[in-house]
């Protein structure tokens, strides 16, 4: 019989935040049909909109990061922190939840601080090779923390390290049956080379800016494109995506088909991103985001270029290097087969069930 259990995640402000928290969600949901789930977002971020879109419910938290720089924005942290944390405590106890998961991002710090004092076993999904210091903290009081990079015992007590890898959408997992579906869908041609280019959820000024001086040069080169500009950006770059070779999306909902489609993904660096590509096995540049603690985007990239498993062109080297290195890559399909099978070497396929494993043993701890 399906245990009733009660979970609540916590994870957002960016798609790597959230997709692993809904992934996650998803196993745990096969697994216990009956189970109950309650997400906690930040007001106002994207998980708001996604995660009931994913068909869960959400509950919002008045909360944000602090500015690195000076601004007026942190003088209302500390009211935001206690407001989050109450709220959090009244979530808490309403809910009762058997388990506790964050997958980091602004609420998870108030709901699993909150969780821990009221003796809930928590579980921290960490995607990054350098943790934030939300997921710094909560380590001291988490009964597990699931990572994806080795050496995280730097930041974490090492006794409670689990390396599973990053979670994905489960819809990845056989991309190469979609193929033909997914080419209908955005309706490319068969036999065109078509490339991908994704800046991250929220979008990417500085791919956004080389995608538009380079539209003439991949014209050149006979491809089709596939454009997810980002919210930020959409209203900008729109107008590019009026002609039959160039798509302009602000968001992707539809992954599986967007890699499924493509033949060359141009893309961020961030965990879940890279974790993605992994599975996905497309032959890839990595375009590092230099403004993100750590430069851990550098560092998740290299982990995949030090494989012979990708390409990387830092953000300094775009104008100098882009067109020569994308040429190389373009015109060698014994370049793109060596990436494209190194890359699925390095590829936790079973990250999620992992996860999932170790949240059961809590909650059977737990009963």
């Amino acid at each position: 019989m399906s245990q009733k259990y009660k979970i609540i995640l916590s994870g957002g402000g960016t798609g790597g935040h959230i997709y692993p928290a809904i992934a996650i969600a998803n196993e745990l949901k096969y697994r216990f049909p009956d189970a109950e789930f309650l997400f906690v977002g930040a007001k106002g971020r994207m998980e708001m909109e996604k995660v009931p879109q994913a068909g869960y419910k959400i509950n919002g938290l008045w909360i944000s990061g602090i500015q690195r720089k000076l601004t007026l924005k942190n003088l209302s942290f500390p009211f935001k922190l206690v407001s989050s944390l109450w709220k959090a405590h009244k979530i808490i106890k309403a809910f009762k939840p058997d388990v506790a998961i964050g997958t980091g991002g602004f609420a998870s710090g108030p709901l699993l601080q909150m969780a821990n004092s009221n003796n809930i076993p928590s579980l921290i999904q960490e995607q990054n090779s350098y943790p934030g210091i939300t997921n710094k903290l909560l380590s001291k009081k988490a009964q597990k923390i699931c990572v994806a990079y080795d050496g995280l015992e730097r930041f974490f007590p090492k006794e409670k390290i689990i390396k599973t890898g990053n979670p994905v959408r489960q819809g990845l997992l056989d991309i190469e049956t979609k193929i033909v579906e997914a080419k209908n869908f955005y309706d490319l041609k068969h036999g065109k080379l078509t490339l991908l280019i994704i800046g991250g959820s929220l979008g990417s000024r500085r791919i956004n800016e080389l995608i538009e001086k380079e539209l003439d040069f991949f014209d050149t080169q006979n491809l089709q494109i596939i454009w997810q500009c980002g919210k930020l950006y959409y209203q900008q770059y729109k107008i590019y995506g009026n002609t039959n070779s160039i798509q302009v999306y602000e968001f992707l909902n539809n992954m599986d088909f967007a890699y499924a489609a493509a033949d060359i993904v141009i893309s961020r660096a961030g965990a879940s991103s890279v974790s993605e590509l992994c599975i996905v096995g497309k032959p890839v540049i990595f375009i590092p985001s230099p403004n993100v603690a750590e430069d851990h985007q550098t560092k998740n990239a290299m982990s995949i270029v030090n494989a012979n498993a990708a390409l990387m062109i830092k953000e300094e080297d775009l104008d100098a290097d882009f067109e020569n290195k994308f040429s190389l890559l373009l015109n060698s399909t014994e370049k793109q087969k060596s990436l494209s099978e190194n890359i699925k070497k390095l590829a936790f396929v079973n990250a999620t069930k992992d996860i999932v494993d170790e949240v059961e043993k809590l909650l059977k701890e737990s009963k």
